[in-house]
């Protein structure tokens, strides 16, 4: 038991810079002690004594705002960061050294009872604040959860669930466009600084229709020099009164808008 505090409040002191000490830790981190209240009650739950474990649990929501169902099986070196409004269903299972962040449920979305309801998360998964993980299925190793986002389907290893309803950035695609743009990458609370894949294909498109634009301004430019120096025909024959000979696409206005 003492490893397992002695590893925990290691695990703190690393993630969060606002730790200064392990004294501090210990006595001023309530998720923390949501950890040990949970050890508590997971034993008494698995040796049958249900009622003490779900009363130890309720103990353990009252002084700290966490609620673990003491049926949930939580890894090693799992941190959670503030704490506050976090719920872990029953059959839910956190791998070793997760980062959860205060508001994230870990729901299930079945009545079954006996079933597999609530979510896994692999090893090194971080779920950011207010982040609603709702279901069966598995979040994979080293996956991150964008804060407020909403996740019903499994979210592949490595991969970033932005959103509601949540869409997955593969990991080698976040990867491509980080090297393109060189300033993606994690931050806190599973946000990247790259924005929504949705709002990254309209800005693929809003960039792409402005290329079109300008090479048509160019076509229209060169087809008036053209009718210009022919004598047979009039200056303006050639140009369609309508033409646009000058760029009038603002890309810069539209892309403001998808950010």
């Amino acid at each position: 038991m003492f490893s397992r505090l002695r590893e925990d409040i290691a695990c703190i002191l690393e993630r969060d810079p606002a730790a200064r000490s392990s004294w501090e830790v210990l006595t001023c981190y309530p998720g923390l002690h949501a950890l040990v209240w949970h050890r508590l009650a997971h034993g008494c739950w698995t040796r049958g004594w249900h009622w003490l474990g779900r009363f130890l649990s309720h103990l353990g929501r009252v002084l700290t705002g966490i609620e673990i169902h003491p049926g949930a099986t939580i890894g090693r070196r799992v941190f959670i960061d503030h704490g506050m409004g976090v719920v872990i269903g029953e059959t839910a299972e956190i791998g070793d050294d997760c980062t959860i962040y205060q508001g994230v449920t870990l729901g299930g979305t079945s009545l079954a009872k006996g079933a597999k309801r609530h979510p896994t998360l692999g090893r090194g998964v971080i779920v950011g604040a207010n982040a609603q993980v709702l279901g069966g299925f598995t979040v994979g190793d080293g996956a991150r959860v964008g804060s407020g986002a909403v996740v019903v389907k499994p979210v592949p290893p490595g991969a970033t669930a932005v959103g509601n309803p949540a869409r997955i950035i593969e990991a080698e695609i976040d990867a491509r466009r980080e090297a393109v743009a060189a300033k993606m990458g994690f931050s806190a609370y599973g946000v990247t600084q790259g924005d929504d894949p949705v709002a990254q294909a309209m800005k693929g498109l809003i960039d792409n229709a402005a290329g079109h634009e300008h090479q048509i301004a160019l076509l229209w430019q060169a087809i008036e020099k053209l009718s210009s120096r022919t004598r047979e025909l009039p200056a303006d024959a050639c140009v369609p009164q309508d033409a646009h000979t000058t760029e009038t696409f603002d890309a810069e206005r539209l892309n403001r808008l998808v950010k």
